[in-house]
C-alpha cells in the first residue's frame, strides 16, 4: 500500500461492463471513445491512426463491485496499534537496529510468499474478493496480520488494482476477465514489523501493448533498486524510474509515491517514482523503505473514485506495478521481500 504524496482530485467512480465493445470512429473534436472526457485528436487519434485507422476493440471503464464484510483475525495474533480504531500511531524511525532488521525480514519473507500464493490463484473468473480471501488465510496460518486491514478504515486485507486502477483498488465481487492486468499489494505485519511487495499478474491473453506495459514496469521497479546508493540523494530513484518510462513512451504517477517501513507501515520518509529535485535527503546504510513504481500508458494524472481508495489513470489508460521493500546496505541495496530460496516476484 503506497503513501498518498499529494491529493488526488475526487472523481465520480466510471462503470463496467463486458471488457470490450466495438466503436465508430469519434470526430476529431468529439470526445474520446475511451471515456477520458478530452477530445479524440488529443487523446487516441494519433494511436489509432497508427493501427488501422479503425476503432476496434475497446476496454470498458472498470466498475465497482460488491464488497464483502471485513474478515476477521484470529485473537492470538498480535495486531498492529490501528487495528481496532483505524489509526496509525505517529511516524517511526527510517533506520532499523540490528534486532528490528532480524525481524522485518520475517515480516518482508512472509509478505513475499502470501504475494506468490495469491498470484498463483489469479485466473480467468475468479473474483478479487476470493484473492483477498486466498491471502488473508495465508497471512493468518503465518501467524501474521493482513497490514491494509483497517489502516485508515481500509476495508479489506491486501489491495487489488485492475487495468486503469493505479492503486488501492478494493477488493469486490468483480471476476477477472480475460485480457485484464491486476496489481496484487500484500504488506503483512509479523514480529512487530511491517514487509510491503506488490506486482502485477496477466490475465488470461492479454494483448502485446499490456505485456510490454507490466514488463516495462517490472523493469522501472528494478532500474529504481539498482540507483539505491548511500550518500546519495533519494531523488536520484525517481530520476531513474522516470528516465526508463519516459523512454519507452509511459508516464509515472506522481500522486503515490514509496515509504519508509518498518515498526510503522508507513513513516514520514517518502521515495518518489518520478525525479523531484526538492527529495535531497541522503540514503543511509540501515534505511528500509519501499519501492514501488505505478507505470501508465498515456498520463500519469489520476483521479479518486467516490470510496475515497481506488486511485485511476484520469484518461481510463491502464496502469502497471512491481514493489519491493528494500534496504539500503554500503554497497547499494538488498530485497528484503523474497522468500528463502526463490528469487524475487
Amino acid at each position: 500500500m503506497h503513501e498518498l504524496r499529494l491529493l488526488a482530485g475526487a472523481g465520480r467512480a466510471p462503470v463496467s461492463g463486458p471488457v470490450v465493445v466495438t466503436r465508430a470512429r469519434p470526430g476529431r473534436n468529439d470526445p474520446c471513445w475511451c471515456g477520458s472526457g478530452q477530445k479524440y485528436k488529443r487523446c487516441h487519434l494519433e494511436e489509432d491512426d497508427r493501427g488501422t485507422g479503425k476503432v476496434g476493440a475497446v476496454r470498458r471503464p472498470l466498475r465497482p463491485g460488491l464488497v464483502s464484510p471485513r474478515r476477521t483475525v484470529p485473537p492470538n495474533i498480535p495486531r498492529p496499534e490501528y487495528a481496532a480504531t483505524g489509526r496509525p500511531r505517529a511516524q517511526g524511525s527510517d533506520l532499523r537496529t540490528p534486532d528490528q532488521l532480524a525481524r522485518m525480514r520475517r515480516a518482508c519473507a512472509a509478505a513475499s510468499r502470501v504475494l506468490r500464493i495469491a498470484g498463483e490463484a489469479v485466473r480467468v473468473g475468479v473474483t478479487t474478493d476470493r484473492l483477498d480471501e486466498i491471502a488473508h488465510l495465508e497471512i493468518a496460518r503465518l501467524g501474521g496480520y493482513p497490514s491494509p486491514l483497517n489502516y485508515r478504515g481500509f476495508p479489506k486485507s491486501i489491495c487489488t488494482s485492475v487495468n486503469e486502477v493505479i492503486c488501492h483498488g478494493i477488493p469486490d465481487s468483480r471476476p477477472l476477465e480475460d485480457g485484464d492486468i491486476v496489481n496484487l499489494d500484500v504488506t503483512v505485519y509479523l514480529d512487530g514489523m511491517h514487509g510491503d511487495c506488490s506486482a502485477t499478474f496477466l490475465v488470461g491473453a492479454v494483448d502485446a501493448e499490456g505485456r510490454r506495459l507490466v514488463q516495462v514496469a517490472r523493469e522501472c521497479l528494478h532500474e529504481g533498486i539498482a540507483a539505491v546508493r548511500p550518500g546519495h540523494p533519494i531523488s536520484e530513484i525517481g530520476r531513474a524510474i522516470e528516465a526508463l518510462a519516459t523512454r519507452n513512451g509511459y508516464g509515472v504517477v506522481r500522486s503515490y509515491c514509496g515509504h519508509g517501513i518498518g515498526e510503522t507501515f508507513h513513516t514520514s520518509l517518502q521515495i518518489p517514482h518520478h525525479f523531484d529535485a526538492s527529495s535531497r535527503r541522503q540514503m543511509a546504510p540501515g534505511m528500509t523503505f519501499t519501492i514501488e513504481p505505478m507505470i501508465t500508458e498515456g498520463t500519469w494524472q489520476d483521479r479518486l473514485w467516490d470510496d475515497g481508495w481506488t486511485a485511476v489513470t484520469d484518461d481510463g489508460k491502464r496502469s502497471a506495478q512491481f514493489e519491493h521493500t528494500i534496504l539500503v546496505t554500503e554497497a547499494g541495496a538488498e530485497i528484503l521481500t523474497v522468500e528463502p530460496g526463490l528469487s524475487p516476484l
